[in-house]
Protein backbone atom coordinates (compact mmCIF):
# COMPACT_ATOMS: atom_id res chain seq x y z
CA UNK A 1 0.00 0.00 0.00
CA UNK A 2 2.82 2.39 0.89
CA UNK A 3 4.55 1.65 -2.42
CA UNK A 4 1.38 2.39 -4.41
CA UNK A 5 0.93 5.71 -2.61
CA UNK A 6 4.53 6.69 -3.27
CA UNK A 7 4.21 5.66 -6.92
CA UNK A 8 1.02 7.70 -7.26
CA UNK A 9 2.70 10.77 -5.71
CA UNK A 10 5.72 10.35 -7.99
CA UNK A 11 3.50 10.21 -11.09
CA UNK A 12 1.49 13.22 -9.92
CA UNK A 13 4.70 15.17 -9.28
CA UNK A 14 6.06 14.19 -12.70
CA UNK A 15 2.95 15.49 -14.47
CA UNK A 16 3.11 18.71 -12.47
CA UNK A 17 6.75 19.33 -13.33
CA UNK A 18 6.22 18.44 -17.00
CA UNK A 19 3.26 20.80 -17.35
CA UNK A 20 5.27 23.68 -15.86
CA UNK A 21 8.30 23.20 -18.10
CA UNK A 22 6.31 22.73 -21.29
CA UNK A 23 7.32 25.42 -23.81
CA UNK A 24 4.54 27.55 -25.21
CA UNK A 25 4.87 27.24 -29.03
CA UNK A 26 3.43 30.74 -29.58
CA UNK A 27 5.95 32.28 -27.20
CA UNK A 28 8.83 30.41 -28.83
CA UNK A 29 7.76 31.49 -32.34
CA UNK A 30 7.33 35.13 -31.29
CA UNK A 31 10.71 35.23 -29.56
CA UNK A 32 12.23 33.66 -32.67
CA UNK A 33 10.81 36.44 -34.89
CA UNK A 34 12.06 39.17 -32.53
CA UNK A 35 15.50 37.53 -32.37
CA UNK A 36 15.72 37.12 -36.15
CA UNK A 37 14.75 40.77 -36.63
CA UNK A 38 17.57 42.00 -34.38
CA UNK A 39 20.07 39.49 -35.73
CA UNK A 40 19.33 40.85 -39.22
CA UNK A 41 19.98 44.39 -38.02
CA UNK A 42 23.13 43.30 -36.20
CA UNK A 43 24.33 41.70 -39.45
CA UNK A 44 23.59 45.05 -41.21
CA UNK A 45 20.91 43.41 -43.39
CA UNK A 46 18.15 45.98 -43.06
CA UNK A 47 16.11 44.66 -46.00
CA UNK A 48 15.87 41.27 -44.32
CA UNK A 49 14.98 42.96 -41.01
CA UNK A 50 12.16 44.92 -42.64
CA UNK A 51 10.76 41.58 -43.84
CA UNK A 52 9.87 40.80 -40.19
CA UNK A 53 7.71 43.93 -39.90
CA UNK A 54 3.94 43.57 -40.30
CA UNK A 55 2.77 45.27 -43.52
CA UNK A 56 0.18 47.26 -41.52
CA UNK A 57 3.05 49.19 -39.94
CA UNK A 58 3.97 50.57 -43.37
CA UNK A 59 0.73 52.59 -43.32
CA UNK A 60 2.28 54.54 -40.44
CA UNK A 61 5.81 54.69 -41.85
CA UNK A 62 6.30 53.73 -45.50
CA UNK A 63 8.52 50.69 -46.03
CA UNK A 64 11.24 52.59 -47.90
CA UNK A 65 11.30 55.28 -45.19
CA UNK A 66 11.60 52.65 -42.43
CA UNK A 67 14.42 50.97 -44.36
CA UNK A 68 16.19 54.36 -44.61
CA UNK A 69 15.73 54.98 -40.87
CA UNK A 70 17.23 51.58 -40.04
CA UNK A 71 20.09 52.17 -42.50
CA UNK A 72 20.82 55.62 -41.04
CA UNK A 73 20.69 54.24 -37.51
CA UNK A 74 22.66 51.03 -37.84
CA UNK A 75 24.85 51.62 -40.93
CA UNK A 76 25.85 55.23 -40.31
CA UNK A 77 29.61 55.86 -40.68
CA UNK A 78 29.46 59.04 -38.54
CA UNK A 79 27.61 57.58 -35.57
CA UNK A 80 28.20 53.87 -35.24
CA UNK A 81 25.41 52.01 -33.40
CA UNK A 82 26.05 48.39 -32.49
CA UNK A 83 23.68 45.91 -30.93
CA UNK A 84 25.75 44.30 -28.20
CA UNK A 85 22.98 42.02 -27.07
CA UNK A 86 19.28 41.32 -27.27
CA UNK A 87 17.32 39.39 -24.67
CA UNK A 88 13.68 38.44 -25.30
CA UNK A 89 11.45 39.03 -22.29
CA UNK A 90 7.90 38.11 -21.44
CA UNK A 91 5.30 37.38 -24.10
CA UNK A 92 1.57 37.73 -23.53
CA UNK A 93 -0.84 34.99 -24.53
CA UNK A 94 -2.02 35.65 -28.11
CA UNK A 95 -5.52 37.06 -28.47
CA UNK A 96 -7.69 36.47 -31.52
CA UNK A 97 -9.25 39.75 -32.65
CA UNK A 98 -10.88 40.19 -36.08
CA UNK A 99 -9.11 37.19 -37.62
CA UNK A 100 -5.59 37.97 -36.38
CA UNK A 101 -3.68 36.94 -33.28
CA UNK A 102 -1.97 39.66 -31.27
CA UNK A 103 0.66 39.31 -28.57
CA UNK A 104 2.82 41.87 -26.76
CA UNK A 105 6.48 40.93 -26.37
CA UNK A 106 9.04 42.63 -24.17
CA UNK A 107 12.69 42.64 -25.16
CA UNK A 108 15.86 44.17 -23.83
CA UNK A 109 18.56 45.67 -26.01
CA UNK A 110 22.09 46.58 -25.09
CA UNK A 111 23.38 49.14 -27.56
CA UNK A 112 26.60 51.02 -28.01
CA UNK A 113 26.45 54.34 -29.81
CA UNK A 114 29.83 55.79 -30.81
CA UNK A 115 29.66 59.56 -31.28
CA UNK A 116 33.43 60.16 -31.35
CA UNK A 117 33.46 61.60 -34.88
CA UNK A 118 30.68 64.15 -34.25
CA UNK A 119 31.13 67.77 -33.22
CA UNK A 120 30.25 68.87 -29.67
CA UNK A 121 26.82 70.27 -30.57
CA UNK A 122 25.81 67.04 -32.34
CA UNK A 123 27.07 65.00 -29.38
CA UNK A 124 24.96 67.11 -27.04
CA UNK A 125 21.88 66.63 -29.26
CA UNK A 126 22.48 62.87 -29.41
CA UNK A 127 22.86 62.71 -25.62
CA UNK A 128 19.60 64.61 -25.13
CA UNK A 129 17.77 62.36 -27.58
CA UNK A 130 19.12 59.15 -25.97
CA UNK A 131 18.20 60.26 -22.44
CA UNK A 132 14.75 61.33 -23.65
CA UNK A 133 14.10 58.00 -25.37
CA UNK A 134 15.70 55.55 -22.94
CA UNK A 135 15.80 57.44 -19.58
CA UNK A 136 18.95 58.79 -17.97
CA UNK A 137 19.37 55.66 -15.79
CA UNK A 138 19.70 53.54 -18.94
CA UNK A 139 22.24 55.69 -20.77
CA UNK A 140 25.88 55.74 -19.69
CA UNK A 141 28.56 57.84 -21.35
CA UNK A 142 31.98 56.24 -21.84
CA UNK A 143 34.31 59.25 -22.30
CA UNK A 144 37.41 57.20 -23.20
CA UNK A 145 35.56 55.81 -26.24
CA UNK A 146 33.26 58.74 -26.98
CA UNK A 147 30.41 56.24 -26.81
CA UNK A 148 27.11 55.75 -25.04
CA UNK A 149 26.13 52.42 -23.56
CA UNK A 150 22.35 52.02 -23.64
CA UNK A 151 20.16 49.48 -21.87
CA UNK A 152 16.77 49.66 -23.52
CA UNK A 153 13.63 47.97 -22.32
CA UNK A 154 11.25 47.86 -25.27
CA UNK A 155 8.01 46.33 -26.52
CA UNK A 156 6.72 45.04 -29.80
CA UNK A 157 3.38 43.69 -30.91
CA UNK A 158 3.56 40.37 -32.74
CA UNK A 159 0.76 39.67 -35.23
CA UNK A 160 -0.15 36.42 -36.96
CA UNK A 161 -3.01 34.92 -38.94
CA UNK A 162 -1.93 31.31 -38.33
CA UNK A 163 0.08 31.47 -35.06
CA UNK A 164 3.10 30.10 -36.94
CA UNK A 165 4.48 33.10 -38.80
CA UNK A 166 4.68 36.24 -36.65
CA UNK A 167 5.29 39.77 -37.93
CA UNK A 168 6.23 42.68 -35.69
CA UNK A 169 4.93 46.18 -35.04
CA UNK A 170 7.10 48.56 -33.03
CA UNK A 171 5.34 49.64 -29.85
CA UNK A 172 7.78 52.42 -28.92
CA UNK A 173 6.50 55.64 -27.35
CA UNK A 174 6.94 57.68 -30.52
CA UNK A 175 4.56 55.40 -32.47
CA UNK A 176 1.85 54.93 -29.84
CA UNK A 177 -0.38 57.77 -31.07
CA UNK A 178 -0.37 56.24 -34.56
CA UNK A 179 -0.82 52.61 -33.51
CA UNK A 180 -4.58 53.08 -33.13
CA UNK A 181 -4.76 53.06 -36.94
CA UNK A 182 -3.45 49.50 -37.13
CA UNK A 183 -3.94 47.78 -33.75
CA UNK A 184 -7.13 47.01 -31.84
CA UNK A 185 -7.76 49.25 -28.81
CA UNK A 186 -7.64 46.19 -26.51
CA UNK A 187 -4.04 45.55 -27.58
CA UNK A 188 -2.97 49.21 -27.43
CA UNK A 189 -4.21 49.38 -23.84
CA UNK A 190 -1.74 46.60 -22.94
CA UNK A 191 1.29 48.36 -24.40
Amino acid sequence: MKTKTLLFLFILLSFSVFSQTKVNPDEAAIKKSVTYFFNSIKAKNTNQAVGYIDPKFFTIIPKDQLTQILEMTYNNPFMKVDILGMQPGSVTKPELINGSYYSIADYYLKLKCNTGSLNDEMKKNIATMLVSKYDKNNVKYLPAEGSYLINASMKTCAISKDRKSWKLVFADKEYQSKLSKILPRKIIDKI
